[in-house]
């Protein structure tokens, strides 16, 4: 309650006083207790530090993670400062850290063998996966290195792989372009027998049985008629237009039986039977037509 009345002194005043008040102290810990929390603290920091480095980047063309068990974070205390129960959890962080990466690895190398080991030489990566395959009772140092010789000799068993693979596609073209080049030569050299009057007579003996049942009579009577109109010349050319052996009038009438007419004497022989049979029935009675009139 306050005092309206002035000059009515208040009951229980403090007495005065010049001595200023005292402030609690602020700032670092003053207990021991305090002081090793800290520590403890910065500890879990480096210990968690140490476990993250197991999502490392991967090495290009394996698939193998690979980190290191060694190495300190920030805020991490000194070794001189840290209990030995902390340097024991990290020890065997990184322990762990190693023997999980050694099975990956080996896993991975074991892969890497089996898809290449008929294409290239494999042995040095095989040596490293057995020398890795005892990491169970390896110190996480001995247990980084192994990982790393094994990440490299696979790495260098896919990189011959791939070459082998790229010489053998190169060489596969090779064959197939060399095929083609000789399936070519072997075709251009059969239509140049078969552009000869020996082939193109040939030829024609040979449709005029299967085809149209003729025999040797018919033959001989065929044989004196493009002998007469051509001299079984595909390139055979009168000034009125008419071409080939048959003497097509126009030439590109025989387009029917092929586009390649001008320059193929099987075309013009198979135009020239058909329009035999379709005209005078036999050659005999194209023959005879010929003679009369000269022309057929």
């Amino acid at each position: 309650m306050t005092h309206d009345t002035p000059g009515t002194p208040l009951p229980d005043a403090a007495p005065t006083s010049d001595a200023a008040p005292t402030t609690p102290a602020t700032g670092a810990p003053s207990t021991r207790r305090s002081a090793s929390a800290l520590r403890r603290k910065a500890a879990r920091r480096k210990v968690a530090a140490i476990s993250s480095i197991a999502a490392a980047a991967l090495i290009v063309g394996t698939g193998f993670a690979v980190y290191t068990t060694t190495g300190g974070a920030d805020g991490a205390t000194s070794a001189s400062s840290s209990p030995d129960d902390i340097k024991a959890q990290e020890d065997a962080v990184a322990a762990s850290l190693a023997k999980a990466q050694a099975k990956s690895t080996i896993a991975i190398a074991t892969q890497v063998i089996e898809a290449n080991h008929q294409k290239v030489d494999a042995s040095e990566l095989q040596t490293s996966v057995a020398a890795l395959a005892d990491y169970e009772t390896l110190d996480a140092d001995t247990v980084d290195a192994r990982v790393a010789a094994t990440v490299t000799a696979s790495q260098t068993v896919q990189a011959a792989a791939a070459e082998a693979d790229r010489a053998a596609a190169a060489q596969a073209a090779a064959e197939a372009q060399a095929a083609a080049e000789a399936a070519a030569a072997e075709a251009a050299a059969a239509k140049a027998a078969a552009n000869t009057p020996a082939g193109a007579k040939a030829t024609a003996q040979q449709l005029a049985s299967s085809k149209y049942g003729w025999g040797s009579d018919q033959f001989g009577c065929l044989v004196n008629l493009w002998q007469k109109e051509s001299g079984w010349n595909y390139k055979a050319y009168n000034a009125s237009g008419a071409t080939g052996i048959p003497q097509a009038l126009p030439g590109s009438k025989m387009a029917s039986f092929g586009t390649d007419w001008a320059d193929n004497a099987s075309t013009q022989v198979a135009w020239g039977l058909d329009y035999i049979k379709r005209g005078y029935g036999t050659p005999c009675g194209a023959w005879s037509h010929s003679q009369s009139v000269n022309w057929y």
